[in-house]
């Protein structure tokens, strides 16, 4: 648990992050549904999802950003294989 200082300077550190300085709600939205999606963060994933239905993004966009977030992690575990298999061959 952390202490009201480290509480509060999360806090404010984390509203930072909810408007972009460069891209708009619903972009910054999107990014962060994708992070809790790829850290795996369940609580994150459905308090995005709910600020996502709240401002009307579509089912068809939460969609693009699950696959996006699912062809990363693919990608990541072959690129990962790939190199330990070239390294148990030599």
């Amino acid at each position: 648990m952390l202490n009201l200082q480290h509480s509060d300077a999360w806090s404010s550190f984390y509203a930072s992050t909810t408007t972009g300085s460069v891209l708009d709600e619903r972009t910054m939205l999107l990014i962060g549904l994708a992070a809790a999606i790829a850290i795996s963060c369940e609580p994150c994933v459905e308090s995005y999802l709910a600020k996502c239905k709240e401002i009307d993004i579509p089912d068809a966009a939460i969609a693009d950003v699950l696959a996006k977030v699912m062809a990363v992690s693919a990608g990541k575990n072959k690129i990962q294989f790939s190199r330990i298999i070239s390294r148990a061959s030599k």
